[in-house]
């Protein structure tokens, strides 16, 4: 990886359906050179796919965090055992210091993701939980549009 390969990584996370000729232009080379630096980054993993993105609370759904406290007992690489069986969970973090882990879901209500909760404490892994719903979300990898929030917020008194 060099810098051209991450300048690359940098416009495919905000657009992944940009093609190859702009990205290219972008990055000084033409587009054989482009388009073989992104097959070798499919290949060894560094990519691993694409995908859309899409506002969830435009079909209804609703993105939530829950923090993790584990029993004494688990180790807390169990947190991905426990992520991976259960659909809604969209990631999972283990994380130092208190709570063990944070776990992002993706529910079509707040009754959806009290029961997906509730199915989490059941485990007897987890000790205990708290959790956070989303409110609204800003991402700098997918401000395509360049809203100009963050430099509002920087310039706030």
């Amino acid at each position: 990886m060099d810098d051209l390969d991450r300048e690359i990584l940098d416009l495919l996370r905000a657009n992944a359906r940009m093609p190859t000729s702009e990205i290219a232009q972008r990055v000084g080379l033409s587009a054989a050179p482009v388009a073989r630096r992104i097959a070798r980054m499919e290949a060894s993993g560094v990519i691993k796919g694409y995908t859309a993105i899409v506002a969830d609370s435009s079909v209804g759904e609703i993105d939530a965090f829950t923090e993790i406290r584990l029993t004494g007992q688990t180790d807390t690489r169990e947190i991905e055992e426990i992520a991976r069986q259960v659909p809604e969970v969209q990631q999972f973090f283990t994380i130092s210091g208190d709570p063990d882990g944070l776990l992002r879901f993706r529910v079509r209500s707040v009754e959806h993701l009290q029961s997906v909760v509730n199915a989490i404490r059941r485990t007897g892994l987890v000790a205990g939980t708290k959790t956070l719903i989303v409110m609204s979300t800003w991402d700098r990898a997918t401000d395509v549009g360049g809203s100009g929030r963050e430099q509002r917020a920087l310039d706030a008194p």
